[in-house]
């Protein structure tokens, strides 16, 4: 890329040496710096990327971006010193990739809960129908079938910049991203243009990050004023008519603002509903009519994520019998609800309950066909050095089941005790356990489960690691709990 037609969109900037002709790349870890590219030092948490100029250069750098006087070799390379290099990498991704969001449909998912599986609905059905279509999020980047691994789920803005214009270039029409409110807040999405944005809901979580709920929720609304004002081009907000603070975010854009719900008047409404072991069952009320709607996935929550699903696709352009039909095909989302296969006297699932509101979806998507002598053993645990408020509370909730066991997702460098003691502060009868390593913790859930029960192994859903200090570790819930499974009930029982 032409180097000056790059830094234009920084309109203030001293220059030192001579700026190269064109440049190949943008970096902001020196590891990642090529050949005649530019690395931006950004000053995170930990480490500032200042440091690293020298690493950077030796890779092959051409341009350094600073905010601060840096000590190098004008003749090797170029400085660009700006005020803020975390402004100004905003600026400069998306410039790099020629804005590739305005290249695709681009839907933007926000909420505490539902997130990856709103995302996942979308992507699924649109591939049924043959559109070429990607998705990112907390499981990931997936394009075309194939899943890379991402770091958060709203990456980095120089990461997501990337993954947008990888799948524009790969012929996708449509992406559709997980947007956390860690990510809206701190500018990952920059340059990102949404054309339809979605409101799942919001409890409590990530305080530790925002402090109070209304900044939570300031948040997450910035989805939806970053829609823009441009009423030309053709925009819509997707939110959750049960939700009071579906009210604030439909204030803050001026696009037209598709509602869905069960409870209250919504334009996508859903009645009748069965809840089953295997699925759900519902009538769908929406602007075109009325429609039976049979699908994989369970649980009530289940019915508010197809449904926003719903709502979205069809501001999309798709009728809505069509996107029925094909949410009748789709699996589970991975991780979500996610039932363990198995030729077991027991039920077991996965899902990647992590917060006070998620957990008491979990336990009330297995009640309506809970039998009488069945025991529900649910499986909980918390990050390390993270939100602390949630925990009592999220024990709390978790106490609706007769056995408790509580854990750790990723403890981090937070000793198992602390983690535990506040977690066991909520519980609200005697029939828990403390089990320190999530490992061991899985393992006694299945040990001490009979015939018929139902076990749900929160916190982890899809992941297939855990981070104990500084490192992950493999780790994967439905893998341990089939290894015991298979020495207790015999290798028979576990389907391969």
């Amino acid at each position: 890329m032409e180097t000056q037609s790059l830094l234009a969109v920084l309109p203030v900037k001293q220059v030192a040496g001579t700026l190269p002709p064109t440049v190949t790349d943008i970096a902001v870890d020196s590891r990642a710096v090529n050949a005649g590219g530019v690395f931006v030092c950004i000053k995170g948490f930990t480490v500032d990327g200042h440091h690293y100029v020298g690493k950077a250069i030796d890779n092959g750098a051409r341009v350094i971006v600073a905010s601060e006087p840096v000590d190098v070799d004008l003749d090797r390379v170029a400085v660009v010193l700006v005020e803020d290099t975390a402004r100004a990498i905003t600026l400069l991704a998306p410039r790099f990739y020629n804005y590739p969001s305005k290249r695709m449909t681009m839907i933007g998912v926000t909420g505490t809960n539902g997130k990856t599986s709103v995302s996942g609905i979308i992507h699924a059905i649109l591939r049924q129908a043959g559109e070429m279509s990607a998705v990112s999020g907390t499981i990931g980047f997936e394009l075309d079938g194939v899943l890379y691994e991402t770091e958060n789920t709203t990456p980095d803005v120089l990461t997501t910049q990337g993954m947008i214009a990888r799948a524009a270039e790969e012929g996708c029409t449509t992406m559709t991203m997980e947007v956390s409110s860690h990510g809206l807040v701190e500018g990952r999405l920059a340059g990102t243009e949404f054309d339809i944005a979605i409101f799942t809901n919001l409890t409590h979580d990530h305080l530790d990050f925002h402090g109070t709920m209304e900044e939570y929720g300031h948040a997450k609304g910035l989805l939806f004023a970053q829609l823009g004002q441009d009423l030309e081009k053709r925009k819509f907000a997707v939110v959750n008519a049960d939700d009071p603070w579906s009210d604030k975010f439909t204030k803050m854009t001026p696009y037209p603002v598709l509602t869905y719900g069960i409870q209250n008047d919504a334009l996508f409404s859903a009645t009748n509903i069965e809840l089953k072991a295997d699925g759900t069952v519902f009538t769908l009320q929406a602007p075109e009519g009325e429609f039976h709607v049979e699908m994989k996935l369970i649980g009530e929550f289940s019915v508010y994520n197809a449904l926003a699903a719903i709502a979205a696709l069809s501001a999309k352009g798709m009728t809505v019998e069509e996107i029925v039909v094909l949410l009748g095909k789709i699996p589970s989302v991975k991780g979500r609800m996610e039932i363990v296969p198995t030729e077991l006297p027991l039920t077991m699932y996965v899902d990647y309950a992590h917060s006070p509101d998620a957990i008491e979806k979990a336990i009330a998507a297995v009640l309506p066909y809970k039998k009488e002598g069945q025991k529900l053993i649910f499986l909980i645990g918390t990050g390390g050095n993270r939100d602390r408020i949630k925990r009592p509370i999220m024990a709390e909730k978790a106490s609706v089941a007769e056995y408790v066991i509580l854990t750790t997702d990723d403890p981090r460098d937070e000793p198992y005790e602390s983690i535990l003691s506040e977690l066991a502060a909520g519980m609200q009868h005697e029939g828990y356990a403390c089990i320190g390593d999530r490992a061991e913790a899985v393992r006694h859930a299945v040990a001490i489960a009979e015939k018929d029960d139902i076990i749900i192994f929160a916190g982890k859903g899809h992941e297939d690691f855990q981070i104990i200090g500084n490192e992950k570790y493999p780790h994967s819930d439905a893998a341990i709990a089939l290894e015991e499974a298979g020495k207790r009930f015999g290798e028979g029982a576990v389907k391969k």
